[in-house]
């Protein structure tokens, strides 16, 4: 009998999941391209490349963590990919650059839920969960999240603008990963796709993992992981900064934690309040978009300008301090029981 830590999902029960969540999907596909047979193609692209780099993903993310996940690549090789087959198959300019963001989109799902999962069923590996009930609430969790994801970005979108600037929205939220698949689809189509760029990425980036892989072989604390290398160029700069910031941060910490002789960091408390500020920001900028749309646009709490950007910065710096302080502090010892 299998054990009930054993127990998946049956596989007809996915496959037919799987077999009725891509009749909607063709249905899109050809309400975009006007085609019944490009629709069929798009949604064979998007099952082939969206098992390929879902495996990929999930791979990356169980090895080495979710922070890991090459999302951005493969979403940018699926588009990009999809793009010239569609361009091959003679879709035209009006019609191609969103196909191809569609499909792109349908992989980048599937590969960021992939890691997710991966990562939901080692932990209830680890407590002794059952991979069935898991599995169950995971397709429940997709469910919710797709009804939930519409509105919330409707609202960012009235509340600050995503992504391209307009006469009322000059200061969008940046989509730094959007922009680029934009890029790259409409280049495609329209010709204007700079290939000579494109291959100097790649010459940049077997360059860029020659050295990591020489530093490696050396020993060297210093690396260059060509995912982080790559983020850091397409970034916006004022993005780049915190990141910068936070590194420095976590540097100074553990060289702190190195001379007290605590080369581990025990529960890693530093991590987890840098993932607390980031859900925190997250979370406060959804609010926050609540009154801007109830006033036109306009956003009562606006602090950034005039005298107030002082206060502003002296708050990043606490949050900094705050952060260092948390990252090096000593453990906590265990409290002695009572009952020995």
């Amino acid at each position: 009998m299998t054990p009930r830590t054993d127990r998946d999902v049956p596989m007809q029960w996915v496959g037919l999941a799987l077999a009725v969540s891509v009749i909607p999907l063709f249905f899109l596909f050809r309400h975009f391209t006007g085609s019944s047979a490009i629709a069929a193609f798009m949604a064979a692209v998007m099952l082939v490349a969206g098992f390929f780099f879902s495996a990929v993903a999930s791979y990356m993310a169980g090895v080495v963590g979710s922070s890991n996940n090459p999302i951005s690549g493969v979403t940018i090789a699926t588009v990009l990919t999809t793009a010239l087959l569609l361009l091959a198959l003679g879709t035209g300019s009006a019609t191609g650059p969103a196909a191809a963001i569609l499909v792109g989109a349908v992989v980048c799902c599937a590969a960021s839920m992939g890691g997710d999962t991966l990562q939901d069923l080692k932990a209830g590996q680890l407590v002794g969960s059952t991979p069935w009930k898991q599995q169950v609430v995971e397709v429940g969790s997709v469910l919710v999240s797709a009804v939930v994801i519409a509105p919330i970005l409707s609202l960012l979108l009235d509340a600050y603008g995503i992504g391209t600037a307009t006469p009322a929205h000059p200061e969008p939220l940046e989509a730094p990963q959007a922009t680029l698949m934009a890029s790259v689809a409409h280049g495609v189509f329209a010709g204007g796709l700079p290939w000579d760029m494109v291959a100097g990425g790649m010459l940049v980036a077997v360059g860029v993992i020659a050295l990591d892989e020489a530093l490696r072989l050396r020993g060297s604390r210093f690396r260059t992981p060509v995912l982080a290398v790559a983020v850091g160029i397409y970034l916006p700069l004022k993005l780049g900064v915190a990141i910068l910031a936070g590194g420095l941060v976590a540097w100074a910490a553990e060289r702190a934690r190195r001379r007290r002789g605590r080369a581990e960091d025990p529960g890693q408390p530093g991590v987890l309040f840098a993932a607390g500020l980031i859900t925190g920001e997250a979370l406060l900028g959804i609010l926050l978009a609540i009154p801007i749309v109830l006033n036109a646009g306009k956003n009562p709490l606006d602090l950034e300008k005039g005298p107030f950007a002082w206060p502003g910065l002296l708050l990043v710096l606490v949050v900094l301090y705050v952060l260092y302080h948390i990252a090096t502090r000593s453990p906590q010892t265990e409290a002695p029981n009572a009952n020995r």
